[in-house]
């Protein structure tokens, strides 16, 4: 038994060095974190207005007559890379034609206005998520999250993380144009 237990040491080290490793493999994308509503119906959710916004809140009910696919983007005023995406996001709607809703995660209201007057407003819709509630019932993590939902109101890919740098952009540019969010451009 003093022999197995000396040698617990050693066991316990290689199991924490093997995460360890798997952790800075550099073809584990950690943007692939698998999500529960991939192929599922959206959660049942609905949001109000942001106060002081001219954008109509969100609920699931808006999924219902889709005529296109659209991205769901929950962001929040607070958040840097929601920043540093929002060109990207807006040039998708601007320039592709994509539909865009948000959800406004744990945001103070006025904050949320002036976040989207200074680099204006591309959502069509956009609910506020002063609990957080709409969040968990999406699965978030944190914000950025980004979500193509089809026709049908299936929730098609999920995209962790600002949508930033080439990389980025070149794989959810790819999920948007086979989820026929947008048309494809030569």
């Amino acid at each position: 038994m003093k022999r197995i237990l000396a040698f617990a040491p050693l066991v316990i080290a290689l199991i924490f060095g093997g995460f360890f490793l798997w952790g800075l493999n550099p073809d584990r994308d950690p943007n692939e974190i698998p999500s529960a509503l991939i192929s599922q119906p959206a959660p049942n959710f609905d949001l109000p207005a942001v106060e002081g916004l001219e954008s109509p809140g969100f609920s699931r009910s808006d999924f219902d007559d889709l005529d296109k696919t659209v991205i769901v983007n929950v962001f929040a005023s607070w958040c840097v890379p929601c920043r540093a995406e929002h060109a990207v996001l807006t040039s998708f709607v601007e320039q592709d034609g994509a539909r865009l809703f948000g959800i406004n995660y744990k945001d103070k209201p006025e904050d949320a206005v002036e976040w989207l007057e200074n680099l204006g407003n591309p959502y069509e819709r956009i609910g506020a998520d002063f609990n957080g509630r709409a969040g968990i019932e999406w699965g978030i993590s944190g914000v950025p999250e980004t979500f193509i939902v089809g026709e049908d109101g299936t929730v098609i890919y999920r995209f962790v993380g600002p949508v930033v740098g080439d990389a980025q952009y070149s794989k959810f540019h790819t999920a948007l144009l086979a989820a026929g969010a947008i048309e494809g451009q030569n």
